[in-house]
């Protein structure tokens, strides 16, 4: 398949904003792609070459992809630096630099989606010593064979910054409309095998009914929703309720297949090196041959035994190094809340009271290691509000209610599950943009433009934060380790403004939410302050515009979306 006919479809997208015209541009590249292709064409109209659980990352960087440039045109780093400073897009940058050469040029080889796909996808997996010229040589390639315009596209893609506006559910919906099924369906087995461009192999050969539950292959969690008070907590789940605690952790689906034991987050980044303790809790206190179990895992003082909250624990998410001698020092207990599959079998149409009543028989409790959540079944409002007192004071986020007849729905705010929190004033949301600070904070990105998404899955923004950040380690998160997180996501400046690719999300707290003109969402946040960094959260995760009017409206005692 000619590269030219996946350009003639991006430029189609660039064209339009219409999540209805994107789907159909789409759907009718699949129904035009062979079986062969297929799964590489969703990949690469998504704007990158793995899926979306893969741990393989193209990880290459803007100041590499400078260095390419200016090999492949014939330039130095410091010209293409200078058009980047001005374009703000090293995509223009090189279809710049590709219009100068092709006047010079008369030949170069016809680039195809084979060849495109397979050189990208290299990128990741070249180790050892001359990575770094290999890397060049593989882009390079692509280069000197490729027009201006699939210069561009080429380039937005090795950076994962494609711009085309095709979020997932475009893409779910594309491949619908491509096969003649619902978007439900496509969402139902996404949801399980977390990969649109398998979801798509297997639409086109009819064969989505085969997807199933995998032991070792992570998938997305069922969400909860939230609710107000205990009242709107019952009438979500209706009566009587399991109402478990809210640990202020984070969620963690532990997968056993034969001796082989995985950790996913929910984020679907496997951690299972940075938690040997919980493995070790895991093969001593479960019971199975193999199973995927849904958890939270929480952080406690060594000293006090007391639960601390997530920001103690966030840093062994990420951490490579030293990894026992930091679970010492940081200690966890695994608090495991459902299970969806045992010994080869899905219990995800089973209801949640029997699930719960599997988990309890295959679970050997062990304190400070690995606990069953706390859990009452009731339907007095009395109870349930004693109850939630206690996770309080206990040093819990608050209370979860579940339905005691309900399926696991993965990836479903759909009122199987409800959360109930003292504080409802805060929102996980990604960075877009940051500025640099002034004074002695001028070596340090100072304050935060942040957004939520909307209901087509588009990101709109919220307002900007700055506060809650502070100078010295010691004292909390701060504005160097923040800026550190963000520099290899940035991809444009202009004057002290930077523009990130959209990775890093935090939860904000705030004072209120209040209408606004000048962020496109409507809304701004008053008084907003960082809380914590959600390392263990995607911008899949993030909360909705519904969220932040939902809020709007409880802070008036308004119940209606306010037009």
């Amino acid at each position: 398949m000619d590269y030219a006919l996946l350009l003639a479809t991006y430029h189609a997208l660039e064209k339009t904003t219409k999540r209805l015209a994107k789907t159909t541009i789409l759907a009718q590249l699949f129904k035009n792609t062979t079986p062969t292709l297929l799964k590489s064409v969703v990949y690469l109209a998504q704007g990158r070459v793995y899926p979306g659980w893969s741990e393989e990352k193209i990880g290459f960087s803007d100041q590499l992809m400078i260095k390419a440039l200016a090999s492949v045109y014939g330039t130095t780093p410091e010209t293409i630096n200078k058009h980047f400073s001005k374009l703000g897009d090293l995509g223009k940058v090189a279809e710049q630099l590709a219009k100068k050469k092709s006047q010079q040029t008369l030949f170069h080889k016809k680039l195809d989606v084979e060849k495109v796909y397979y050189n990208i996808r290299q990128l990741s997996r070249l180790e050892g010593e001359g990575t770094v010229k290999k890397k060049i040589q593989l882009v390079s390639e692509l280069f000197s064979n490729a027009t201006p315009e699939e210069a561009r596209f080429i380039t937005g893609t090795i950076l994962e910054n494609l711009r085309l506006g095709v979020a997932d559910g475009i893409i779910r919906d594309a491949i619908a409309e491509a096969y003649g099924l619902t978007s439900e369906e496509i969402e139902q087995a996404n949801d399980l095998l977390v990969d649109y461009g398998e979801i798509a192999s297997l639409a086109a050969q009819q064969k989505l009914r085969e997807v199933h539950l995998v032991p070792g292959r992570p998938l997305h969690v069922m969400l909860a929703i939230l609710v107000k008070d205990i009242n709107e907590g019952f009438e979500r789940v209706g009566k009587p309720a399991a109402l478990e605690y809210k640990y202020d952790g984070f969620r963690v689906l532990c997968h056993k297949e034969g001796k082989k034991i995985s950790l996913y987050t929910r984020r679907m980044e496997e951690v299972t090196n940075q938690f040997p303790d919980v493995v070790e809790a895991l093969q001593e206190c479960i019971n199975a041959e193999s199973y995927i179990i849904d958890s939270e895992v929480v952080g406690y003082d060594p000293k006090t035994k007391k639960y601390q909250p997530f920001q103690s624990i966030s840093q062994r998410i990420k951490r490579k190094y030293d990894i026992r001698a930091v679970a010492k020092d940081f200690p966890i207990e695994i608090n495991v809340f459902d299970i969806l599959y045992y010994n080869n079998k899905s219990f995800l149409e089973e209801p949640f009271q029997e699930r719960r009543k599997l988990l309890e028989k295959v679970t050997q409790e062990k304190k400070e290691h690995l606990r069953l959540a706390q859990q009452l079944i009731t339907e007095d409002k009395k109870k349930a509000e004693q109850f939630y007192q206690a996770a309080l004071q206990a040093g819990h986020e608050g209370i979860m209610f579940k339905s005691l007849s309900s399926k696991y729905k993965p990836g479903r705010y759909i009122g199987y599950m409800a959360k109930l929190k003292p504080v409802l004033e805060t929102l996980d949301l990604v960075i877009t943009r940051a500025d640099w600070g002034e004074g002695k904070r001028s070596r340090w990105l100072s304050s935060f433009t942040v957004a939520c998404r909307d209901e087509s899955d588009n990101l709109v923004e919220l307002g900007k934060v700055s506060t809650g950040l502070k100078e010295k380690k010691e004292e909390g998160i701060t504005f160097e380790q923040l800026t550190e997180e963000l520099k290899p996501h940035i991809i444009s400046e202009e004057g002290t403004s930077v523009a990130v690719k959209p990775t890093l999300v935090i939860e904000v707290a705030f004072e209120e939410i209040q209408r606004s003109p000048t962020y496109e969402s409507g809304y701004a946040l008053r008084f907003p302050r960082i809380i914590r960094v959600r390392f263990d959260r995607s911008i899949n995760d993030i909360s909705t515009i519904d969220e932040a009017i939902k809020i709007f409206s409880l802070q008036r005692g308004r119940t209606k979306k306010p037009q």
